[in-house]
């Protein structure tokens, strides 16, 4: 019996057959590679998947319904509450102070929606309805400045320096409405800020003390305005949360004298 040759062409295919057991051999000891995970796609059509039966269907449904309808309850609730405190600027009643609340900055100016906030404050110092202009936002970075942004933009349509007020911890509306009456003494006072916004800063400030009447801002039904009536219905659950527990503002502090120094200022 012939001995096989051992050339280079033998020794490469029995290393090609070693290799082709090896690796069958291989995959006969991984156990994992039999295993068929469910498909992400099919997780989620299940996961989605109406019950079957039809009392099942009628209890999501109802379960959906009563979902929507606590997710509303806050909001509702504040604009019943507030309406009838609720006007424009000419059916606002002579308050000392108007209270400004902040809606951002672009390129260190305010933003269009502040900027028509800041033109009713405007025009309520100018037909004599308030005294003073506390202007209320967000300093918590060195390059993000609220507060003096509004001041800026109020001199500039002949609110004199000294009748404007600056909190510069408003972080958001129960924060101001807290810091209006714990920090700077105010009792009464004319909100101004949107329609989407000015019931709920108003009942926030009304739960926090004060005697507070809002002016909505008319405003064109853009994109900017469904987006804020939108994001509303989850910030109404929160301020209805401040309203029930009133916990103190992110930032507190000492007491300030700025609005009583200003409404000194404009006694004659």
């Amino acid at each position: 019996m012939r001995r096989a040759r051992d050339t280079p062409g033998a020794r490469a295919a029995a290393g090609t057959q070693a290799a082709s057991e090896g690796g069958a051999n291989a995959r006969k000891h991984r156990p994992w590679r039999r295993l068929r995970l469910p498909r992400l796609s099919a997780l989620r059509l299940s996961a989605l998947r109406l019950p079957r039966s039809r009392r099942g269907r009628r209890l999501a449904v109802q379960g959906l319904m009563a979902l929507c309808v606590l997710a509303l309850l806050p909001a509702t609730w504040m604009r019943l509450g507030a309406d009838a405190r609720v006007g424009t600027t000419a059916d606002a009643p002579a308050r000392e102070v108007a209270m400004v609340f902040g809606a951002g900055l672009w390129k260190g100016r305010p933003t269009p929606y502040l900027a028509h906030r800041l033109d009713a404050a405007a025009e309520l110092y100018r037909t004599g309805k308030v005294k003073v202009v506390l202007v209320t936002g967000d300093n918590s970075r060195v390059e993000y400045d609220e507060p003096d942004a509004m001041r800026t933009y109020l001199t500039e349509r002949g609110v004199p320096d000294d009748r404007i007020v600056s909190d510069y911890a408003g972080f958001d509306s129960w924060d101001s409405c807290v810091r209006a009456k714990k920090i700077f003494g105010v009792d009464r006072a004319v909100l101004v800020s949107q329609g989407f916004h000015i019931h709920r800063a108003t009942t926030l400030c009304r739960s926090a003390g004060i005697d507070a009447y809002g002016v909505a801002v008319d405003e064109p039904r853009d994109a900017t305005w469904y987006y804020g009536g939108t994001r509303e219905l989850a910030a109404s659950g929160k301020a209805a949360l401040d309203a029930l527990f009133r916990p103190d503002p992110r930032f507190l502090g000492p007491q300030e004298a700025g609005v009583t120094e200003a409404l000194a200022s404009a006694t004659p």
